[in-house]
Order: structure tokens, then sequence, then C-alpha cells
């Protein structure tokens, strides 16, 4: 039987070979892409979160071995990169990983500003950029609110400069929804960002649906609850559907079940392993689930023994 572990050891050899998640002879397959709705610009759909798992120490073992994770995620196609001041260390080892490189790979950066006063979040952001390596960035959030008006105008007056080039607002708090639906009616976001997978569905409600009507862009967060959806799965085998949708572990079937809704544009799955990794990405290529298919996908998953 087929579980995270187990397929993810074919994953383990791919990332002694640049971590590829398909075969390292012949030509790659397609990366799954989506338009970011404010400017049509495309993005894989697969990013790389850095909570928790980037929260490391910057010695030079640390380092090497995040660089793998990070090479695993780029051979597969990746440049979404999200990060935060939240996250501890982790915009600093996102930054040193990226110039030990000795190629510059391409980056679409992302963070966010999560602290409160305009001077202090200049000042964050200033640092954040410092710390990730890049000179502007692609995208930079509100974290989970924080004085929200107070930093939605200074980026949108950063965007308006070129200093940045997309914006938005998180939440990982499903008690946040409220507030951050009503944000998205009335403020010129590009990005949202929000917890979605299939155990966790609330999204569906209101968030996806809005973002699809204002053209807003969503950025998903936990896509694997935090681990907990592995347990659901532990020691099950992969259903048909999975087959179908070319998913060679768990790890692709939930991120697949993901990617199938219209509305969602990218999602960052952690990881601090480049087996894990080269996981993740093996579902930034093939099939997308149908609707029909999601709804198998989903019977499936509640079918589990929990």
């Amino acid at each position: 039987m087929i579980t995270r572990r187990n397929a993810v050891k074919f994953g383990a050899s791919l990332a002694a070979m640049a971590a590829l998640p398909f075969p390292v002879s012949g030509a790659a397959p397609a990366t799954i892409v989506r338009p970011i709705p404010s400017t049509g610009e495309t993005i894989p759909v697969i990013g790389m979160g850095t909570s928790r798992t980037f929260d490391a120490g910057a010695d030079e073992a640390t380092v090497a071995r995040l660089a793998k994770v990070m090479e695993a995620f780029f051979a597969g196609g990746g440049t979404v990169i999200d990060s935060s001041p939240m996250y501890g260390q982790a915009e600093s080892r996102v930054g040193d990983v990226l110039r030990s490189m000795s190629a510059s790979p391409s980056v679409f950066a992302a963070t966010k500003v999560w602290t409160e006063g305009r001077d202090e979040g200049i000042a964050q952001m200033d640092l954040s950029a410092k710390r990730m390596a890049v000179e502007n960035f692609d995208l930079i959030a509100v974290h989970n609110l924080v004085d929200w008006q107070t930093q939605l105008a200074t980026l949108k007056q950063w965007k308006d400069e070129g200093k940045v080039r997309y914006i938005g607002i998180t939440t990982s708090h499903g008690r946040d929804h409220e507030p951050l639906l009503e944000i998205m009616r009335k403020e010129p976001l590009d990005f949202v960002q929000f917890t979605y997978n299939i155990g966790n569905r609330t999204a569906e409600d209101a968030l996806l649906p809005l973002a699809q009507d204002r053209g807003i862009a969503t950025m998903i967060n936990r896509p694997y609850q935090r681990g907990s959806l592995f347990k659901r799965s532990s020691n099950q085998a992969l259903p048909e559907v999975a087959k179908d949708l070319d998913c060679t572990s768990w790890g692709q079937f939930y991120l697949k079940f993901i990617i199938g809704h219209p509305a969602v544009t990218s999602l960052i799955p952690a990881t601090s392993k480049a087996h894990h990794m080269a996981d993740n990405m093996g579902a930034n290529v093939g099939p997308v689930p149908d609707a029909k298919q999601r709804e198998e996908m989903l019977r499936v998953f509640q079918a589990l023994s929990a």
C-alpha cells in the first residue's frame, strides 16, 4: 500500500539527481500555471511556504540542507516563495540559500508585513528585503490583518511607486474570515491568502467565490492542515481517481484536490525535507481534477477512518 513515506522514496532518489519529480531523460512535463487576475501574469500553481520549516539556524549544514529543499522546488518548476517576519529566521534562511546558489533562479518573492504603525511597517519590509536577498518584492501582504488599514495604505503607495508589484492580505484563522471578506469587497487587492484543504473546506462558502468574482488571486496555506491529513490516509492504498490524476502519493492527492478548485491561484506547502519537496512538485504537473473527480476525491477522503 502507498503512503507518503513510501511513495517519496522515489522522490529521495530524484533529490540526488537534482531532485526532479519527473524522469531525468526526455522533456519535462508542462508545469500547471494559473493567471493572476489583476494582470494576467501566470505563476506555477505549486509554491513554497516557509513557516516553521525554514525557521532554522544559520550554520553551514542547515543552510546546505535547506538548499537541497529549494533545489528540488526549482527543479520541479516552482517560483513562488512565501515567507513572513512572523516565521522567525525563515526569511533569513531563504536569503542565505538564494545567495549560496551558483545560478540565480527565477523567484516570485512574497512576504508579509506583521506589525503596527506606518514607520514600523516600512522598517520591517525593508529588513525583509535584505533578509530574503530581493531588491523589490513581487508580493507583500498584510499578515493576519494586523493594523491592516495603516499597512495597506503604505502598500498601495509602494505599488504606485514600483516598490512592490502585488499587494494583499492574509489570514490563517477562521475567526477572521468575516473581516477579510469585508476588506475583499472594498479594497483593491491583488492577492488574498487563507487556509483551504480537503479537510477544511470553509473557504468554499464565501472566500473562494468572492475572490473569483472580484478578480483576486488566492494563495492557499496549510494545504495538509499541518500534516494532520496524513493521519487519515496512513497505510491506505491510493484510490483509482488518484491514478487517473497521475498522483503517486497521498500528498499529491491532497494538493491536486485544491488545484482542482477554479478559484485557486497558488498553494504553498511547506517542508524541510528535499524528498517531500520533490513529492510536492509532482502535483505541479499532469491532469487537474474536474468537478466530478473532486467529488470522488472528497468521497474517498470522508470514507477514511480518522
